[in-house]
Protein backbone atom coordinates (compact mmCIF):
# COMPACT_ATOMS: atom_id res chain seq x y z
CA UNK A 1 0.00 0.00 0.00
CA UNK A 2 1.37 3.80 -1.29
CA UNK A 3 1.83 5.88 1.97
CA UNK A 4 2.11 8.52 -0.20
CA UNK A 5 0.70 11.64 -1.43
CA UNK A 6 -0.59 9.21 -4.37
CA UNK A 7 -2.29 6.26 -2.19
CA UNK A 8 -4.52 5.92 1.25
CA UNK A 9 -3.17 4.61 3.97
CA UNK A 10 -4.95 1.15 5.62
CA UNK A 11 -4.57 2.70 9.29
CA UNK A 12 -6.43 5.61 8.61
CA UNK A 13 -8.97 4.26 6.85
CA UNK A 14 -9.89 2.40 9.99
CA UNK A 15 -9.89 5.42 12.08
CA UNK A 16 -12.53 6.66 9.47
CA UNK A 17 -14.56 3.62 9.19
CA UNK A 18 -14.38 3.81 13.60
CA UNK A 19 -15.61 7.24 13.04
CA UNK A 20 -18.42 6.69 10.72
CA UNK A 21 -19.77 4.47 13.65
CA UNK A 22 -18.62 6.09 16.69
CA UNK A 23 -18.86 9.77 15.73
CA UNK A 24 -16.72 11.20 17.83
CA UNK A 25 -13.09 11.73 17.56
CA UNK A 26 -12.67 11.25 21.47
CA UNK A 27 -14.46 7.79 20.84
CA UNK A 28 -12.41 7.03 18.22
CA UNK A 29 -8.97 8.12 19.85
CA UNK A 30 -10.37 6.26 23.62
CA UNK A 31 -11.13 2.69 21.26
CA UNK A 32 -7.17 2.90 19.25
CA UNK A 33 -5.68 4.26 22.22
CA UNK A 34 -4.27 7.61 20.36
CA UNK A 35 -5.00 10.94 21.43
CA UNK A 36 -8.17 13.10 19.78
CA UNK A 37 -6.05 15.10 18.45
CA UNK A 38 -3.61 12.60 16.54
CA UNK A 39 -7.27 11.23 15.21
CA UNK A 40 -7.85 14.59 13.70
CA UNK A 41 -4.62 15.26 12.12
CA UNK A 42 -4.97 11.53 10.69
CA UNK A 43 -8.51 12.20 9.44
CA UNK A 44 -7.13 15.41 7.88
CA UNK A 45 -4.18 13.63 6.37
CA UNK A 46 -6.90 11.45 4.50
CA UNK A 47 -9.02 13.81 3.67
CA UNK A 48 -5.82 15.70 1.14
CA UNK A 49 -4.88 11.76 0.35
CA UNK A 50 -8.42 11.40 -1.38
CA UNK A 51 -8.89 14.94 -2.33
CA UNK A 52 -12.43 15.28 -0.62
CA UNK A 53 -13.51 16.70 2.40
CA UNK A 54 -14.96 13.57 4.58
CA UNK A 55 -16.10 15.00 7.94
CA UNK A 56 -17.99 17.90 8.56
CA UNK A 57 -19.69 19.36 12.43
CA UNK A 58 -22.92 17.86 13.54
CA UNK A 59 -23.17 19.52 16.85
CA UNK A 60 -20.32 18.31 19.35
CA UNK A 61 -19.80 15.76 17.10
CA UNK A 62 -18.73 15.03 13.88
CA UNK A 63 -20.63 13.57 10.68
CA UNK A 64 -19.16 11.91 7.62
CA UNK A 65 -19.57 13.94 4.45
CA UNK A 66 -21.55 11.92 1.53
CA UNK A 67 -17.48 12.07 -0.24
CA UNK A 68 -16.94 10.16 3.60
CA UNK A 69 -19.49 8.19 3.60
CA UNK A 70 -18.93 6.97 -0.01
CA UNK A 71 -14.80 6.27 1.11
CA UNK A 72 -15.76 4.43 3.99
CA UNK A 73 -18.33 2.46 2.03
CA UNK A 74 -15.22 1.29 0.07
CA UNK A 75 -13.02 1.40 3.75
CA UNK A 76 -15.31 -1.81 4.49
CA UNK A 77 -14.19 -3.50 1.33
CA UNK A 78 -10.29 -2.67 1.69
CA UNK A 79 -10.60 -3.76 4.93
CA UNK A 80 -12.02 -6.86 4.60
CA UNK A 81 -9.66 -7.88 1.99
CA UNK A 82 -7.05 -7.30 4.32
CA UNK A 83 -7.97 -8.85 6.81
CA UNK A 84 -8.80 -12.08 4.75
CA UNK A 85 -4.93 -11.80 3.59
CA UNK A 86 -4.05 -11.48 7.81
CA UNK A 87 -5.99 -14.34 8.62
CA UNK A 88 -4.89 -16.00 5.76
CA UNK A 89 -1.05 -15.62 7.12
CA UNK A 90 -2.06 -15.75 10.17
CA UNK A 91 -4.69 -18.16 11.52
CA UNK A 92 -4.51 -17.16 15.11
CA UNK A 93 -5.22 -13.75 14.07
CA UNK A 94 -9.19 -12.96 15.39
CA UNK A 95 -11.35 -10.01 14.15
CA UNK A 96 -11.36 -7.00 16.33
CA UNK A 97 -14.04 -4.49 16.60
CA UNK A 98 -16.83 -2.92 18.18
CA UNK A 99 -20.44 -3.94 17.00
CA UNK A 100 -23.15 -1.42 17.24
CA UNK A 101 -26.53 -3.65 17.39
CA UNK A 102 -29.95 -2.05 17.73
CA UNK A 103 -33.34 -4.41 18.04
CA UNK A 104 -36.74 -4.94 19.51
CA UNK A 105 -36.47 -6.88 22.76
CA UNK A 106 -37.46 -10.43 21.85
CA UNK A 107 -34.74 -10.54 18.85
CA UNK A 108 -32.48 -9.25 21.35
CA UNK A 109 -33.35 -12.12 23.83
CA UNK A 110 -33.80 -15.07 21.65
CA UNK A 111 -30.99 -13.85 18.56
CA UNK A 112 -28.34 -12.27 20.58
CA UNK A 113 -27.69 -12.73 24.05
CA UNK A 114 -26.04 -16.71 23.75
CA UNK A 115 -24.21 -14.75 20.95
CA UNK A 116 -23.02 -11.97 23.32
CA UNK A 117 -22.11 -15.15 25.46
CA UNK A 118 -20.40 -17.19 23.31
CA UNK A 119 -18.10 -14.06 21.72
CA UNK A 120 -17.65 -12.72 25.26
CA UNK A 121 -15.38 -15.86 25.32
CA UNK A 122 -14.12 -16.78 22.14
CA UNK A 123 -13.44 -13.65 20.84
CA UNK A 124 -12.61 -10.94 23.41
CA UNK A 125 -11.49 -8.28 20.74
CA UNK A 126 -14.95 -8.07 19.23
CA UNK A 127 -17.19 -5.84 21.58
CA UNK A 128 -20.93 -5.78 20.78
CA UNK A 129 -23.41 -2.42 22.54
CA UNK A 130 -26.63 -3.15 22.60
CA UNK A 131 -29.34 -0.39 22.33
CA UNK A 132 -33.26 -1.37 22.41
CA UNK A 133 -35.16 0.17 18.85
CA UNK A 134 -38.54 -0.49 17.63
CA UNK A 135 -37.47 -1.72 13.65
CA UNK A 136 -38.83 1.88 12.43
CA UNK A 137 -36.24 3.66 14.60
CA UNK A 138 -33.25 0.93 14.06
CA UNK A 139 -33.66 0.86 10.38
CA UNK A 140 -33.25 4.90 10.76
CA UNK A 141 -29.83 4.71 12.54
CA UNK A 142 -28.71 1.70 10.59
CA UNK A 143 -29.73 4.03 7.10
CA UNK A 144 -27.59 6.74 9.19
CA UNK A 145 -24.59 4.59 10.19
CA UNK A 146 -25.15 5.01 13.55
CA UNK A 147 -25.88 1.04 13.97
CA UNK A 148 -24.22 -1.58 12.64
CA UNK A 149 -26.70 -4.63 12.34
CA UNK A 150 -30.19 -3.79 13.38
CA UNK A 151 -32.88 -6.83 14.32
CA UNK A 152 -36.13 -5.89 12.95
CA UNK A 153 -39.80 -7.16 12.07
CA UNK A 154 -42.49 -7.04 9.58
CA UNK A 155 -45.40 -8.67 8.80
CA UNK A 156 -46.24 -10.95 6.04
CA UNK A 157 -49.40 -9.04 5.62
CA UNK A 158 -47.85 -5.45 5.51
CA UNK A 159 -44.68 -6.05 4.38
CA UNK A 160 -41.51 -3.57 5.11
CA UNK A 161 -39.55 -2.15 2.30
CA UNK A 162 -36.15 -1.72 3.24
CA UNK A 163 -34.31 1.03 1.79
CA UNK A 164 -31.95 0.59 -1.18
CA UNK A 165 -28.81 1.04 1.05
CA UNK A 166 -29.89 -1.65 3.72
CA UNK A 167 -29.87 -5.51 3.08
CA UNK A 168 -32.06 -8.16 5.26
CA UNK A 169 -31.61 -11.76 6.10
CA UNK A 170 -34.69 -13.96 7.32
CA UNK A 171 -33.83 -15.29 10.99
CA UNK A 172 -37.04 -16.33 12.04
CA UNK A 173 -41.18 -16.05 12.05
CA UNK A 174 -43.82 -17.06 14.14
CA UNK A 175 -48.31 -17.05 13.85
CA UNK A 176 -49.66 -14.08 15.54
CA UNK A 177 -53.85 -14.80 16.41
CA UNK A 178 -56.74 -12.35 17.63
CA UNK A 179 -56.73 -12.39 21.61
CA UNK A 180 -59.99 -12.35 23.03
CA UNK A 181 -61.69 -13.00 26.53
CA UNK A 182 -62.03 -16.94 27.07
CA UNK A 183 -65.62 -15.91 27.98
CA UNK A 184 -65.87 -14.98 24.36
CA UNK A 185 -64.38 -17.34 22.15
CA UNK A 186 -65.40 -19.51 19.68
CA UNK A 187 -64.46 -22.81 18.76
CA UNK A 188 -61.40 -22.92 15.43
CA UNK A 189 -59.81 -20.20 14.30
CA UNK A 190 -61.25 -16.48 14.81
CA UNK A 191 -63.82 -15.26 12.59
CA UNK A 192 -62.68 -11.53 12.49
CA UNK A 193 -65.58 -9.87 11.08
CA UNK A 194 -67.44 -11.44 14.45
CA UNK A 195 -65.21 -8.58 16.54
CA UNK A 196 -66.15 -5.43 14.11
CA UNK A 197 -68.16 -3.58 16.58
CA UNK A 198 -65.30 -4.14 19.77
CA UNK A 199 -62.35 -1.68 20.57
CA UNK A 200 -58.98 -2.55 19.18
CA UNK A 201 -55.73 -3.05 21.14
CA UNK A 202 -52.55 -2.04 19.10
CA UNK A 203 -48.82 -1.37 19.44
CA UNK A 204 -48.00 1.95 20.58
CA UNK A 205 -44.90 2.47 19.58
CA UNK A 206 -44.97 0.49 15.71
CA UNK A 207 -47.04 1.33 13.01
CA UNK A 208 -46.84 -2.61 11.51
CA UNK A 209 -49.22 -3.94 14.05
CA UNK A 210 -52.19 -1.51 13.48
CA UNK A 211 -51.32 -1.77 9.53
CA UNK A 212 -52.18 -5.73 9.83
CA UNK A 213 -55.17 -4.91 12.30
CA UNK A 214 -56.94 -2.53 9.49
CA UNK A 215 -55.92 -5.01 6.67
CA UNK A 216 -57.48 -8.10 7.96
CA UNK A 217 -60.74 -5.75 9.23
CA UNK A 218 -60.65 -4.82 5.35
CA UNK A 219 -60.24 -7.70 4.36
CA UNK A 220 -63.48 -8.66 6.43
CA UNK A 221 -65.40 -5.91 5.51
CA UNK A 222 -65.28 -3.44 8.06
CA UNK A 223 -63.24 -0.33 9.85
CA UNK A 224 -62.00 -1.65 13.13
CA UNK A 225 -61.75 0.88 16.34
CA UNK A 226 -58.42 1.70 17.03
CA UNK A 227 -59.26 2.45 20.97
CA UNK A 228 -56.31 1.61 22.95
CA UNK A 229 -52.55 1.88 22.01
CA UNK A 230 -50.14 -0.22 24.08
CA UNK A 231 -46.33 -1.43 24.63
CA UNK A 232 -46.83 -3.98 26.84
CA UNK A 233 -48.19 -7.56 26.55
CA UNK A 234 -48.96 -8.28 29.43
CA UNK A 235 -51.19 -4.92 29.64
CA UNK A 236 -52.98 -5.84 26.50
CA UNK A 237 -53.60 -9.10 27.98
CA UNK A 238 -55.17 -7.03 30.99
CA UNK A 239 -57.33 -5.36 29.01
CA UNK A 240 -58.40 -8.35 26.59
CA UNK A 241 -59.58 -10.19 29.79
CA UNK A 242 -61.34 -6.97 31.18
CA UNK A 243 -63.53 -7.00 28.35
CA UNK A 244 -61.91 -3.59 27.07
CA UNK A 245 -61.37 -4.76 23.63
CA UNK A 246 -59.29 -7.62 21.51
CA UNK A 247 -55.74 -7.48 19.52
CA UNK A 248 -53.13 -9.37 17.75
CA UNK A 249 -51.28 -11.83 20.31
CA UNK A 250 -48.41 -14.02 19.35
CA UNK A 251 -49.62 -17.58 18.85
CA UNK A 252 -46.13 -19.22 21.07
CA UNK A 253 -46.68 -17.00 23.89
CA UNK A 254 -48.33 -18.63 26.87
CA UNK A 255 -51.58 -16.58 28.14
CA UNK A 256 -53.38 -16.05 31.14
CA UNK A 257 -56.64 -18.10 31.87
CA UNK A 258 -58.75 -15.10 30.85
CA UNK A 259 -56.99 -14.62 27.13
CA UNK A 260 -57.39 -16.95 24.38
CA UNK A 261 -55.58 -16.29 21.20
CA UNK A 262 -57.44 -17.42 18.03
CA UNK A 263 -55.60 -18.76 15.00
CA UNK A 264 -56.38 -16.43 12.09
CA UNK A 265 -56.62 -17.71 8.43
CA UNK A 266 -56.70 -16.73 5.23
CA UNK A 267 -54.84 -14.78 5.51
CA UNK A 268 -53.40 -15.52 8.29
CA UNK A 269 -50.65 -13.20 10.39
CA UNK A 270 -47.02 -14.30 10.33
CA UNK A 271 -44.24 -12.00 12.01
CA UNK A 272 -40.88 -12.29 10.17
CA UNK A 273 -37.67 -11.56 11.90
CA UNK A 274 -34.84 -9.95 9.84
CA UNK A 275 -31.30 -9.59 10.59
CA UNK A 276 -30.33 -5.95 8.52
CA UNK A 277 -27.14 -4.32 7.48
CA UNK A 278 -26.36 -1.15 5.51
CA UNK A 279 -25.89 -2.99 1.70
CA UNK A 280 -22.08 -3.83 1.19
CA UNK A 281 -20.75 -4.01 5.15
CA UNK A 282 -21.56 -7.17 5.76
CA UNK A 283 -18.03 -8.20 4.97
CA UNK A 284 -16.19 -6.14 7.76
CA UNK A 285 -14.59 -9.22 9.91
CA UNK A 286 -16.42 -8.16 13.48
CA UNK A 287 -19.57 -7.45 11.58
CA UNK A 288 -19.53 -10.78 9.53
CA UNK A 289 -19.08 -12.65 12.79
CA UNK A 290 -22.13 -11.41 14.63
CA UNK A 291 -23.71 -12.19 12.13
CA UNK A 292 -23.08 -15.17 11.14
CA UNK A 293 -23.89 -16.01 14.89
CA UNK A 294 -26.89 -14.53 15.13
CA UNK A 295 -28.81 -16.04 11.79
CA UNK A 296 -27.41 -19.61 13.18
CA UNK A 297 -28.68 -19.18 17.03
CA UNK A 298 -32.11 -19.18 16.91
CA UNK A 299 -34.36 -21.98 18.22
CA UNK A 300 -37.58 -21.69 17.69
CA UNK A 301 -38.88 -24.29 20.25
CA UNK A 302 -37.56 -21.26 22.72
CA UNK A 303 -39.80 -18.36 21.48
CA UNK A 304 -42.41 -19.28 24.55
CA UNK A 305 -39.97 -18.34 27.07
CA UNK A 306 -38.27 -15.63 25.31
CA UNK A 307 -41.20 -13.25 24.07
CA UNK A 308 -40.72 -10.77 26.73
CA UNK A 309 -43.51 -8.14 28.04
CA UNK A 310 -43.50 -5.73 24.93
CA UNK A 311 -45.38 -6.13 21.41
CA UNK A 312 -42.53 -8.57 19.77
Amino acid sequence: MNHGQSGVDVRRLELLLELSRLGSMRAVADAHRLSTSGVSQQIATLAREAGAQLIEPDGRRVRLTPAGRRLADHAVTILAAVDAARLDLDPEAEPAGIVRVGGFGTAIRTSLLSVLAELTATHPRVEIVISEYEPFEAVALLADDELDLALTYDYDLVPAAPAPVLEAVPLWSTPWGLGVPTADAADGPAQVARYADRRWIVNSRNTADEDAVRLLASLAGFTPRIWHAIDSLDLVEDLIEGGYGVGLLPMSRPTRPGVTVLPIVDPGVVLRVYAVTRRGRAGWPPLRLVLDRVCSAVDPARLPSLYGRTYA
